[in-house]
């Protein structure tokens, strides 16, 4: 695999981690899902560390997007325990609302839900959204969504990492080999290395 390779390779996935967390992020703040809001926002800043970086040959953002790429493949797959309900997990806890008591989006507005509401509303918070007492006819269960949704991350984040070691590789090789006559990569005369053109 060529240099030019590893690096679109790497810029391909960050494009479409971009594009599929602005997705994630817009239906997170239609549902006011703030936990998941904010560790969005985060991954949105280290995947366009991780562009940069392989964009301009920085290999320190590439390490930085290579170290959170692991903690969102781990936030990724909390979420999918989570709506699975795994061990203790309840995903009718307010873990992920941080106790607002908002929930998924997709709950009532997934395609061809029709939520029933209870007509006697004796919440003890007036602030909390109701709840609907069930939810029939819908397409596909809002569990399933937000398991494809975090599915599809990780598998992103999988292909993050891949891209990411073997690009931060290939720079840190080159930075280690001679760049000129005679010269030693350790000595103070050494120069930094020039980017890969890739045109």
């Amino acid at each position: 695999m060529g240099s030019c390779t590893r690096r679109h390779f790497l810029l391909s996935t960050c494009f479409l981690q971009l594009i599929t967390i602005i997705e994630r992020q817009v239906f997170d703040f239609l549902g006011f899902m703030w936990a998941p809001i904010l560790a969005n926002f985060f991954h949105i800043i280290f995947v366009i560390f991780g562009f940069y970086g392989a964009y301009h040959f920085r290999v320190k953002y590439i390490i930085a997007y290579l170290v959170w790429s692991f903690i969102w493949i781990g936030w990724n797959v909390f979420l999918i325990c989570f709506y699975l309900d795994v061990g203790t997990l309840d995903k009718n806890s307010d873990i992920l609302n941080l106790g607002t008591g908002s929930v998924s989006w997709f709950e009532v507005n997934g395609y061809g839900c029709k939520p029933t509401y209870p007509t006697n509303i004796t919440s003890e918070d007036p602030y909390r959204p109701p709840r609907p007492e069930r939810v029939d006819d819908c397409l596909l269960d809002y569990t399933i969504i937000e398991i494809i949704h975090s599915g599809v991350q990780c598998v992103l984040g999988v292909f993050a990492i891949f891209g990411a070691i073997l690009i931060a590789y290939l720079f840190i090789d080159e930075d280690d080999q001679f760049d000129f006559m005679g010269g030693d990569a350790k000595s103070p005369q050494h120069t930094s290395v020039h980017p890969i053109d890739c045109r």
